[in-house]
């Protein structure tokens, strides 16, 4: 069953298009998290889905109805904001029922809604406190109960972990995954945190200036992007982009080199007319490169250690390689980035040799940066 379906939104701030054509349809019980770089329409595509913006066209429907027009209020949707939006002047327990109030439901049923929240939350204690009482996290508990005693239709996420420190956004990711799969409720997420993303989702969607880039279950959107956003966007570190060119094509093998990197043969996913001597970007990430003795083999590079990190169970290394510097990009450092699973004794200035796994290489066509490469296997959840 459909719980919520959005078929061509486009929102506008006079000649700004801030929503292209978005199309997407969750299923009841699906936990979907949007992602994208700032600026890119996720909040404000949440915002429409809520009524807090009025869309210039397209529909929203909710459990098959058109919401498009409603309130915020008749939408069957309930919000949690980054800023907790907590009355100060009222205790837990009032600010938990606050809604229940406003739409005049009885006293009982109100509190049985409250006393059920709590518990699920683990605040039965605090019920009678009030927010300065309270700490980050259980601030924000109180502002996702006050969300479920509405026992809304579609649960809506605003980054609702971001002004948490590290440890509590990590036992909020634990805690909201378990509520998710206690309530089997639809829920629908906008954050900026690939870890939230990749752990939570059912699927994730990935905007982009206004448009869905690509919607999949978090390993499939890993293992198999669509284009070169999508995988440089998820992962971290990102992935390694180089500038490359044909050097033979034979079926759906294509080789490939670079001014500093020894050719390295990349299936492609179907048999494609490429020149020799087209330029591709050749794609591969921090964790599927490794250290050799012989820099002299396929796929080898060499190059010189710029910084190391040491994070205690990985070590990541950015390495110099010379000409064969990674494509310049908003978030790119200029240099390869190497993940190793273990501990490194490596040091700046340090001269290395890296081995591309070439069976985890993506190429990226010229026109758009369409993935080329072949689909890599995946486990779907």
């Amino acid at each position: 069953m459909t719980s919520l379906e959005l078929r061509q939104i486009n929102k506008n701030y006079g000649a700004y298009h801030a929503l292209r054509g978005i199309d997407l349809s969750v299923a009841q019980g699906e936990f979907i998290v949007m992602v994208g770089p700032s600026g890119c329409g996720k909040s404000t595509l949440l915002k429409t889905i809520a009524g807090l913006e009025e869309i210039s066209s397209g529909q929203i429907l909710i459990n098959g109805r058109d919401v498009s027009k409603q309130e915020p209020g008749d939408r069957g949707i309930a919000m949690v904001f980054q800023s907790y939006a907590l009355y100060p002047h009222m205790t837990v327990a009032e600010n938990m029922g606050f809604g229940l109030r406003m739409a005049k439901r009885p006293k009982a049923e109100i509190e049985a809604a409250v006393v059920h929240a709590a518990k699920i939350l683990r605040i039965t204690d605090q019920l009678e406190k009030r927010p300065k009482q309270l700490s980050g996290g259980q601030r924000q508990r109180v502002a996702i109960g006050r969300a479920i005693t509405r026992s809304p239709d579609v649960f809506l996420f605003d980054e609702p972990l971001s002004n948490l420190d590290a440890a509590l956004r990590t036992q909020m990711r634990v805690e909201l995954s378990s509520l998710h799969a206690e309530l089997g409720a639809t829920m629908v997420y906008v954050t900026h945190d690939q870890v939230e993303a990749m752990t939570m989702a059912s699927r994730i969607v990935v905007l982009n200036q206004g448009v869905i880039e690509q919607v999949g279950s978090p390993l499939e959107l890993y293992r198999n992007p669509d284009n070169l956003f999508v995988a440089g966007f998820l992962g971290a570190p990102r992935m390694n982009f180089l500038g490359v060119t044909v050097d033979e094509v034979s079926g759906r093998n294509v080789t490939v080199s670079a001014p500093g990197l020894v050719p390295v043969t990349v299936e492609l996913a179907e048999a494609t007319v490429l020149a020799k001597g087209a330029s591709l970007t050749l794609g591969v990430r921090p964790e599927n490169i490794s250290m050799v003795a012989d820099g002299a083999q396929g796929g080898a590079i060499n190059g010189q250690v710029r910084l190391v990190e040491h994070l205690g169970r990985e070590t990541i290394l950015y390495v110099d390689a010379g000409k064969l510097s990674t494509i310049a990009s908003e978030s790119g450092t200029g240099n390869i980035t190497v993940q190793l699973s273990y501990v490194a004794p490596f040091a700046a200035d340090q001269n290395v040799a890296l081995k591309l796994d070439a069976n985890e290489l993506y190429l990226f066509s010229p026109d758009g940066g369409r993935t080329i490469s072949a689909r890599k296997t995946t486990l779907d959840r």
